[in-house]
């Protein structure tokens, strides 16, 4: 049986600023409970964190209990992903379109890249 990789939830503001400050990149992951687009994406998401270890680290906020984290890097939809390395974000997947496995992992090979070249 494979072991489950899922992703660290952020339960406060203070964690959230914690984890986007890092020299690694950080994805996050802004979903909620109630939302279908998210739930589409999660039974290939553990296979995606798996892809990209040791390159990107991923946490998971919900928008509903962190909405003044979402209203600051305005969140609007979900699930949108936004990168971060040292507290700045490199870059974004916000989309009004329910996002594909390819899509995302497009995406996250970008956000790679990005960070590489930031050094």
């Amino acid at each position: 049986m494979r072991r489950r990789r899922s992703m660290r939830t952020i339960q406060d503001e203070a964690q959230f600023e914690q984890a986007i400050q890092g020299d690694h990149p950080v994805v996050v992951v802004f979903k909620t409970t109630w939302c279908p687009d998210c739930h589409y994406i999660d039974p290939f998401m553990d296979d995606v964190i798996r892809k990209y270890e040791g390159q990107l680290e991923f946490v998971h906020v919900d928008r509903d209990e962190l909405p003044d984290v979402c209203e600051r890097h305005n969140i609007l939809g979900i699930p949108s992903f936004v990168v971060f390395k040292q507290g700045q974000e490199l870059v974004r997947f916000v989309s009004k379109l329910r996002k594909t496995r390819e899509e995302i992992e497009q995406f996250l090979d970008r956000a790679v890249q990005v960070a590489a070249a930031m050094g």
